[in-house]
């Protein structure tokens, strides 16, 4: 099963200012924190009860979303939750070696992932399953990275999606080289005027936790893509746990606001609100394209499920905070704004969830029968153009392994 279609938008807009005051100290308590209080700025567009709210700065790069799309973005959300709970499942029952939730933060993964345009590119962390979503990489190929039976082996040209990285910070350098590269070959900055973005631009995203902004990778990456005006978009998952450290001892300001630093905009959104992560994530890709970037953007959500499945979040949070948070689920806001706004019905809600079992099991199936990729695999992918020195390193090892068969053959 497949993602839908990567959409097409309009691209009007404007930036929006990037300033905030210093948190209270009783805002950075864990899972209580005030973040529309105190002049720390968040954006919303749908309310954890399901309400609009208006935004006249990003409600333009919202203007085509309409009923149709909202369904949309609901079942993006609602499948990928299924396929998250069944990789869990499916590690409990030694199936996976490991397994990453991204329970909670279906939002700002699909919002984001929504975003991009087909030639945009995005350089994931280990956790960005509803990314791979939105680009259109079957997720029986995540499950093939966390059996330890596959390196990723979609089309990374074709999805414009980079191979998972495990090394914490280490994507967002490689994602400013790309987007450098992107500048360097002229497909930025080539719209006759700032509200548009020419047909043939492109832009980059990467993806990191509140705790890779503590990694040297990640503020190299700032500086960088700083002097150079990369067309890079830093789509930072603020979940406010990294394993077991939290956000208040990494940072004594919001995170956004350490662009301000490098003279790039940041901007905080509410990483649960998947509208408001589709309006700023466009918005910011916007002004990448337009060679106005880089751009930082921070997801306020939370993981509402452990780190890994070797974690266990109980012994460093309370039951108190997460009983808070489930109270901003971001599929559940959503449906809430169908049902009383968009007139959804229960006829609706049952066929996703109908669909959502029915994924799960396809996704099951395939696990527990994956066969072992081939040994040439491991060479696939390496280098952007063939490799005479490649080639000779796999054509030794494959005539090492064919050793072995005769050799069986012969006892």
């Amino acid at each position: 099963m497949s993602s839908p279609e990567t959409w097409t938008h309009p691209e009007p807009g404007a930036v929006p200012a990037a300033t905030a005051a210093q948190p209270t100290p009783e805002q950075v308590i864990a899972g209580l924190r005030a973040t529309t209080e105190g002049g720390i700025e968040l954006t919303q567009l749908l309310t954890p009860e399901g309400e609009r709210v208006a935004s006249p700065i990003f409600d333009g790069f919202v203007s085509d979303i309409g009923a149709e799309q909202l369904r949309g973005l609901y079942r993006d959300m609602v499948l990928v939750r299924r396929a998250d709970r069944e990789g869990n499942a499916l590690q409990r029952q030694g199936q996976l070696g490991i397994w990453v939730p991204l329970l909670g933060q279906e939002a700002a993964q699909i919002g984001s992932g929504r975003a991009l345009r087909p030639t945009d590119m995005a350089f994931p962390s280990y956790r960005e399953h509803g990314v791979a979503w939105a680009r259109g990489v079957d997720l029986k190929d995540i499950f093939g990275i966390f059996r330890c039976t596959d390196q990723g082996s979609w089309d990374f040209q074709g999805s414009r999606l980079h191979p998972y990285t495990i090394v914490i910070g280490n994507q967002v350098v490689n994602a400013v080289g790309y987007a450098m590269g992107q500048k360097f070959d002229g497909k930025v900055g080539n719209a006759s005027h700032e509200d548009t973005a020419a047909d043939s631009d492109e832009a980059t995203i990467t993806y990191f936790g509140d705790g890779a902004t503590s990694q040297g990778d990640v503020h190299e990456g700032f500086v960088w893509s700083s002097v150079y005006d990369a067309p890079v978009v830093f789509f930072c998952q603020n979940n406010q746990w990294a394993i077991s450290e939290p956000t208040e001892r990494q940072s004594r300001l919001p995170l956004y606001q350490r662009a301000r630093g490098y003279g790039f905009p940041g901007v905080r959104v509410d990483g649960n609100d998947v509208l408001a992560c589709l309006a700023v994530t466009r918005w910011a890709l916007h002004t990448c394209r337009n060679g106005n970037g880089p751009v930082l953007i921070e997801a306020f959500t939370y993981r509402m499920d452990a780190h890994t499945t070797s974690d266990d979040p109980t012994r460093y949070r309370l039951s108190e905070e997460l009983e808070v948070w489930r109270l901003k689920d971001p599929i559940e806001r959503v449906r809430a704004h169908l049902t009383r706004t968009e007139g959804a019905d229960q006829e609706f809600f049952d066929a996703v969830d109908a669909e959502a079992d029915e994924f799960a099991v396809e996704l099951r199936d395939y696990c527990v029968n994956m066969p072992d990729p081939p040994p040439e695999r491991i060479f696939s992918n390496v280098y952007a153009e063939p490799s005479p020195a490649l080639d000779a390193q796999r054509d030794s090892y494959l005539s090492y392994l064919a050793g072995f068969e005769s050799t069986a053959g012969e006892g």
